[in-house]
């Protein structure tokens, strides 16, 4: 989630745990018409919503190495306010876990902001790209979620796109700015500043199903 969420949450928190205490114990009751209470009461409502969905939203989520997903968002039972907090921290779609997982991520593995500037590389050890009976790819976009131009017309690189693998198995994928000299088909081509990333695994393997799988860190680098 993005600090000027938080920060706007934390604001809303304060004014309307003012308003409410104000009303209980500061109120002149001969100055008070119900056309005010009704129009303070609606806004407190929204507020008290708005924070309660992002607090439930962080215990909901799972953010590990800078990837956030929440599980389970389309199982049959689950109520509006769960479709609420999944509004307010994950854009994603919502689908049962069987169908389709998702992870997006806008810091690099040590929490900075993603950004062009640098370059990073996604490693993923022998046998641990992500299990998947139909596909998955990882998508790349602006900060305002939108896809990036770039000079070879990529937005994305999955299991269909012919990555080149290491010596020992393992598969880079080259996250930057500019083409990495010999790691071409491994390029994901990023903007010059800030960006996002999806990772979406459809049909997911097991190892997600049962949360043994970690996807491996964004890393800068050096």
């Amino acid at each position: 989630m993005s600090r000027s969420y938080t920060y706007l949450a934390e604001l809303i928190g304060v004014v309307c745990a003012y308003f409410i205490i104000r009303l209980l114990f500061f109120a002149d009751l001969s100055t008070r018409t119900v056309q005010s209470d009704v129009i303070q009461g609606v806004l407190i409502g929204f507020g008290l919503a708005f924070v309660t969905a992002q607090a439930y939203a962080r215990i909901k989520a799972t953010k590990v190495n800078g990837w956030i997903t929440m599980f389970g968002l389309g199982v049959p039972g689950n109520g509006m306010f769960l479709r609420a907090a999944h509004a307010q921290l994950f854009p994603g779609p919502v689908t049962v876990p069987q169908e389709a997982m998702y992870w997006w991520a806008n810091v690099d593995g040590a929490g900075r902001i993603l950004t062009g500037a640098q370059d990073y590389v996604m490693h993923f050890p022998p046998g641990q790209l992500p299990p998947s009976d139909a596909f998955w790819s990882l998508t790349m976009g602006t900060a305002k979620n939108r896809f990036v131009p770039n000079p070879i017309n990529r937005y994305s690189v999955s299991d269909r796109s012919g990555l080149m693998p290491n010596a020992d198995g393992s598969v880079d994928i080259y996250i930057q700015h500019a083409a990495p000299a010999g790691h071409e088909s491994n390029w994901l081509p990023a903007p010059a500043d800030k960006f996002i990333l999806w990772l979406r695994v459809y049909i997911p393997g097991e190892a997600i199903l049962l949360g043994g799988y970690t996807v491996p860190p964004v890393a800068k680098v050096k």
